[in-house]
């Protein structure tokens, strides 16, 4: 037997107020419009009525807290996955409009298709297909949730879904504490759908986490 669903849930609104591209930096922490977004990943789980057995997050604070809602609906554990952290980042820990004015970082922006300013794509792609499929076969039956972050998230998106790797950073579809849902049918992982729970409360929202 293995698992019926994996949902990729992102992470909520971080406490940012410098708007610093924060990346793997420690001590972003979740704010409270985050915590109520993380809360409603969590509460549109429960109202699908799905079975979650098994739950898993990134490292950073940012999603060990958005977790919590999950773990706490659901009565399961939150276990560690270094697989499903966020990428790394030339920029980490700049103000990314004003690092771009700064002739020294250009070199970074060299190759934008692999890209050159951190991790590539297809690495990104590779360590979240495993942790998506290791979760899949390990779990006996039941839904598992990976909470990650946008641009893991997007890379699984786009890989399954058989589009371009290299993309515009601002055309992501994967919104704050959204849930996008993967089967495996026929022999591969299929996405069939992509929710935006906490959409009412992104109006207010800051999101400069990633590149």
């Amino acid at each position: 037997m293995v698992a019926s669903q994996i949902h990729l849930v992102r992470h909520g609104e971080v406490h940012n107020p410098l708007r610093v591209l924060y990346g793997r930096l420690p001590g972003y922490r979740l704010s409270e419009l985050g915590e109520q977004m993380a809360a409603a990943a969590a509460g549109e789980l429960a109202d699908r009525g799905r079975d979650i057995t098994r739950l898993m997050a990134s490292p950073l604070q940012r999603a060990q807290e958005s977790a919590v809602p999950i773990s706490e609906r659901f009565g399961v554990a939150v276990e560690t996955d270094e697989r499903i952290i966020e990428p790394t980042n030339h920029f980490e820990g700049t103000v990314m409009r004003l690092a771009l004015r700064n002739p020294a970082n250009w070199i970074a922006l060299r190759n934008p298709k692999k890209p050159s300013w951190g991790e590539p794509y297809v690495s990104i792609v590779a360590r979240m297909l495993d942790a998506v499929r290791d979760a899949w076969e390990s779990t006996p039956s039941g839904d598992v949730v990976l909470v990650s972050h946008q641009l893991p998230i997007w890379m699984v998106h786009s890989a399954l879904g058989h589009g371009q790797l290299p993309h515009d950073p601002r055309e992501r579809r994967c919104a704050l504490s959204s849930i996008t849902t993967f089967e495996h049918r026929d022999g591969v992982f299929a996405e069939v759908s992509y929710t935006d729970p906490a959409g009412a409360l992104a109006a207010g929202a800051t999101d400069v986490g990633a590149v």
